[in-house]
Order: C-alpha cells, then structure tokens, then sequence
C-alpha cells in the first residue's frame, strides 16, 4: 500500500487502537521536520557531537516510520558523527534521509487521513 512507510511496528504498540495512532502520526508529522530542520542546521555547522545526539534523538521517531532505508542513513549519520570519522559520508546521507523522510512524511500524512 505504501512505498517509504511500513506501519507494522506502530500497529503493534497501538494494539490497534486508531486514536493512539492517530496521535503517534500527528507527533511523528510535527516533530519529524523539525528534528531535520535542526540536523542540516547542525551539519552546516560540523557540530559533529551535536548532530549525532540530534541523530540518536531522531532513531526512535524513525522507528515508527519504519523505511529501513532511512533508519540506515540515520544509524550511519549517528556512527559517523560520535565516532568523528568519515565526516565526508554526511552530507550525501543527510541527503538521502531528507529525501526519503520527504516521501515519507508524505505517506504518513495520508495514513493520519485515513484514519
């Protein structure tokens, strides 16, 4: 049904209850842009420290998302920048968790619709 969004986890600890969906879409379309705006911040700063924290922060919202693509970018970003090695890697994965949070945020606006 979806191509960037798997809901299979957020199901499970709904236990089906479409309100407490509901309310996990609307945190995840709110907070979601918000923690991004802040990690390209951080990136065009090289607050390494700052923007794995941001990255670790953002792991569990993704999670629920559930693109195991962009979960991938986000644990590498993560790596990349505690470890404060393969700086260089950054920008090009911050540019696919941008891009595929884009489409999924997209989707998960529609599934919040349908609900």
């Amino acid at each position: 049904m979806y191509q960037y969004i798997d809901l299979s986890y957020m199901d499970l600890m709904t236990d089906g209850d479409a309100d407490m969906k509901r309310t996990m879409l609307e945190m995840l379309l709110n907070e979601l842009p918000t923690e991004m705006a802040n990690m390209k911040q951080l990136l065009e700063q090289e607050d390494w420290d700052a923007l794995g924290k941001a990255s670790h922060k953002m792991k569990s919202s993704l999670a629920f998302v559930g693109n195991a693509q962009l979960t991938e970018a986000n644990q590498k970003i993560e790596h990349f920048s505690k470890a404060g090695e393969n700086l260089e890697q950054i920008p090009a994965l911050m540019q696919t968790v941008e891009e595929l949070l884009e489409k999924a945020l997209l989707e998960l606006k529609t599934a919040s619709e349908e609900l």
